[in-house]
């Protein structure tokens, strides 16, 4: 196969023109021999719509739960063993942090 980088679009003549458009416009449907894009969405977009709404009110950490482990380990209470600190490890580099 051969490539020509010089090639343009080609002319068509002034008498094929009013051929070309009468058979275009034969073949489209609709008043002004223009088709009309319809699209439908589902509820769902409001289901998203209140899902992210509820999400952005959701603080980033959860406080509470982070505040309890630090009175834990400062008091000398959380002990974890050496394999579950690799296992959560593991687990967060493999699930990422929504794990």
């Amino acid at each position: 196969m051969r490539v020509q980088l010089n090639y343009g679009p080609e002319s068509v003549p002034e008498n094929n023109r009013s051929g070309a458009q009468n058979t275009l416009s034969g073949s489209l449907s609709g008043t002004n021999g223009v088709e009309e894009d319809q699209a439908q969405l589902s509820g769902a977009h409001l289901q998203v719509q209140a899902l992210a709404a509820q999400a952005v009110q959701l603080p980033e950490v959860r406080e509470e739960r982070v505040q309890a482990l630090r009175q834990a380990v400062q008091s000398g209470q959380y002990h974890a063993s050496p394999e579950q600190v690799a296992g959560a490890i593991f687990t967060h580099m493999i699930a990422g942090p929504a794990a």
